[in-house]
């Protein structure tokens, strides 16, 4: 078998690991089909990905290395890379676009989810890109000389609001994985003359920041993106003080998503197919160790998206239609529709993804070292 074999669709891959792994690596008790049924079962994306035309090149020698046991983790970790790439290469578009509250309607979309014009008019337009799903800062009560994180900080939105709270003697630091976003947000934070505020490159599920350093956790419309959503939890809860806060808006369901939607990679970097049941959010912030968590509905209308011209969803760029993960970066937003756009309009319009998915509110506390 060649070192290097390349797979149209990953269920191909079961084939050949019924064929080759349970044969040729003598694995006991075997039985045809025991490769997908395990995949199935382990795959927290379940099917997403495959029922899609993806290139997908998997390297046999580095599976055979494995246990068969550890076949699924590999594949998983393959799925979860996959997904982190694709998102970042999205916000990478986004960021080297044009867009930013000068634009009619992003100014709509962040007024639609909570951000006053007062508040879009006082930082630098190009902070806001027409990305949130609500606003964390109204919910924070941030107090000055405080120490408050961002994840998935974006062009800064939240960072320089929250920079006029904590004051001069407080920090506000935003974090994002998309280099080109914090390249962005750096230079908004130039342009506007801010001393107290920090942009660091990192996922979210390893923030580079130390134990017991923050005061408080927000972010907008990106830990659904997060394909380890528990890692996450638990990385906030370690950066927080004892008694430090984390108040967060994002997309949480419901209910289950139409199996369409749920199985669409366009709905997933569209913040959509993401994102986790509601009860769900609550128990795995209990299960990191938070205390009075509340998530509450805002009953935000979601196609408030649409008010953004020429987008559906949060702002996916297009993609090539021969590899529908290679990103064509110039694309976004422009006036020729593309193939995930219209996916995702498709899917939008075909459901009513207001009755299964909500703008939600999130409060938690880290326990206090007394308690």
């Amino acid at each position: 078998m060649s070192r290097d074999f390349g797979l149209w669709l990953i269920q191909y891959f079961h084939e050949i690991a019924d064929t080759y792994f349970l044969v040729i690596h003598k694995v006991q008790e075997t039985k045809a089909g025991a490769v997908p049924e395990c995949l199935e079962k382990s795959l927290h994306i379940k099917r997403l990905l495959l029922d899609r035309h993806i290139y997908e090149y998997i390297r046999i020698d580095r599976c055979v290395q494995c246990e068969y046991s550890r076949i699924c983790e590999y594949m998983e970790e393959s799925m979860s890379e996959l997904l982190l790439e694709s998102v970042k290469s999205k916000y990478g578009a986004v960021a080297e676009s044009t867009l930013s509250s000068d634009h009619a309607g992003v100014k709509a979309v962040a007024e639609a989810f909570g951000y006053s014009p007062e508040e879009l008019t006082s930082i630098p337009a190009g902070a806001n890109m027409g990305l949130s799903c609500g606003n964390p800062t109204a919910t924070a009560h941030l107090k000055a000389g405080e120490v408050v994180v961002d994840l998935g900080s974006g062009g800064g939105l939240d960072v320089f609001l929250s920079s006029k709270m904590v004051g001069p003697t407080g920090r506000s630091i935003g974090i994002d994985m998309t280099p080109s976003m914090i390249e962005r947000a750096r230079a908004n934070a130039t342009a506007g003359g801010y001393t107290n505020v920090e942009f660091y490159q990192s996922t979210i599920d390893q923030i580079p920041l130390p134990d017991a350093s923050v005061d408080c956790v927000i972010s907008n419309c990106v830990l659904n993106l997060a394909p380890d959503k528990s890692a996450v939890f638990r990385e906030i809860a370690r950066v927080l003080k004892p008694g430090g806060r984390v108040a967060v808006s994002d997309i949480a369901l419901k209910h289950e998503l139409p199996k369409a939607v749920a199985e669409s990679m366009a709905a997933y970097v569209g913040c959509i197919a993401g994102a986790i049941q509601i009860d769900d959010y609550r128990d795995g912030l209990l299960a990191a160790g938070f205390e009075h968590v509340e998530i509450v509905d805002t009953g935000a209308d979601l196609n408030a998206y649409a008010k953004v011209e020429n987008q559906a969803g949060c702002c996916s760029p297009a993609m090539d239609a021969g590899n529908p993960l290679q990103v064509i970066e110039e694309a976004c937003c422009t006036s020729t529709p593309s193939s995930l756009h219209e996916d995702l309009a498709t899917l939008l319009s075909q459901h009513d993804i207001n009755a299964a998915v909500a703008s939600v509110k999130v409060y938690a506390i880290k326990p206090s070292a007394a308690e």
